[in-house]
């Protein structure tokens, strides 16, 4: 296991790219670079047990699930990782769920001049951090693009 670091600049207020990161609608696309069909089931506050999920090619549900550790509103979120879904069963007893189980992610937002800069932290097995170390800059970089947007539809408003 290895923690991973990304980072990404966004020239919007912590409140927009917060919103943007964690509102359903906007989190179906900027995390459309993990799984054309990921979304979540459950809520990002402290203690609430959280599922992220995406569609199988047979159309079963893939995913991980984790309880949220740590909350403060535009600043930071803590995932803890307590197993993975595979075809729609959840599973806590395979290799690939006993290295998840205790796993790490979390969110950084910090803000300057009305700009943010996210921070993500995640603990990832050494199988996948190749392919997370490729999908993270994807998917920040779509939020970056919708965050943004976000800021220009309101200025034109």
């Amino acid at each position: 296991m290895e923690t991973q670091h990304f980072s990404i600049r966004v020239n919007a207020p912590a409140d927009v790219v917060w919103k943007t990161m964690f509102d359903d609608s906007t989190y179906r696309q900027w995390t459309s670079a993990f799984n054309p069909n990921s979304y979540f089931e459950g809520d990002w506050l402290p203690g609430s047990e959280i599922r992220f999920l995406g569609t199988n090619n047979d159309g079963t549900m893939s995913g991980m699930y984790g309880v949220i550790t740590r909350h403060r509103p535009y600043k930071f979120v803590q995932i803890e990782y307590q197993g993975q879904i595979v075809n729609d069963v959840d599973d806590t007893t395979s290799r690939e769920a006993r290295q998840l189980i205790g796993a790490r992610e979390s969110y950084s937002f910090s803000e300057t001049d009305g700009a943010t800069t996210i921070t993500i932290d995640v603990d990832t097995a050494d199988t996948y951090a190749e392919l997370f170390g490729e999908l993270w800059p994807q998917g920040l970089a779509q939020l970056k693009d919708l965050a943004e947007a976000a800021v220009r539809d309101s200025d034109a408003s």
